[in-house]
């Protein structure tokens, strides 16, 4: 049974910094694509960012680049997210993703994704 369980969302204010993990189990990590999507209230889930299998390739939606960096060790099935700068429009239960897909900008939709996290819950305060 594959697992994601985030971790490390909490309340900070307005340009302080987070680091979200994202533990996996129940697959072989090394051979996914990770990402990071966040969900506001009435808002659709939005991508964040997205890593390939090695971590040498990534993406970044454009309101997070130079703030928001993704990372992963593959020895320890985990997915990293750091969150520098950050805003009150960051706020959002982030959620991260599994995906079996060669990776292209499809990794930045939805779609593109086999397995979720149950979320996180970040609060920015202005």
């Amino acid at each position: 049974q594959v697992q994601l369980v985030e971790s490390g969302g909490g309340l900070v204010q307005a340009g302080g910094s987070l680091r979200l993990s994202c533990a996996a189990s129940g697959l072989t990590f090394s051979t996914y694509a990770m990402g990071w999507f966040r969900q506001a209230p009435g808002n659709e889930r939005e991508s964040v960012a997205a890593i390939n299998w090695s971590g040498a390739s990534t993406y970044y939606a454009d309101s997070v680049k130079g703030r928001f960096t993704i990372s992963r060790d593959n020895a320890k099935n985990t997915v990293y997210l750091q969150m520098n700068s950050l805003k009150s429009e960051d706020t959002a239960v982030y959620y991260c993703a599994a995906s079996g897909q060669p990776f292209t900008n499809r990794v930045l939709t939805t779609t593109a994704y086999y397995y979720w996290g149950q979320g996180t819950q970040v609060t920015v305060s202005s």
